[in-house]
């Protein structure tokens, strides 16, 4: 595995990842005002993760998974 695959800038996977991003970013600040530490820290995780996977499928699953997650676990 070449180490520049994960740096996969195609617009699937840059829209994605931005999508991802933005509501990472808006669960961190939710988490924040709220004072719930798995919204943070979900949010956290759903921000960067989209950096390491270069596949837009596994970007939508991961991202889904990830903000299903927060939803079940606030706290």
């Amino acid at each position: 595995m070449n180490r520049y695959e994960m740096l996969s800038f195609t617009p699937a996977t840059l829209i994605l990842g931005g999508f991802f991003s933005l509501i990472g970013m808006a669960a961190i600040a939710y988490g924040r005002k709220t004072d719930r530490i798995g919204a943070v820290i979900g949010g956290s995780v759903l921000t960067v993760f989209p950096l390491f996977v270069g596949s837009p499928v596994l970007i939508a699953v991961i991202g889904t998974a990830l903000m299903f997650g927060i939803w079940l676990f606030p706290e």
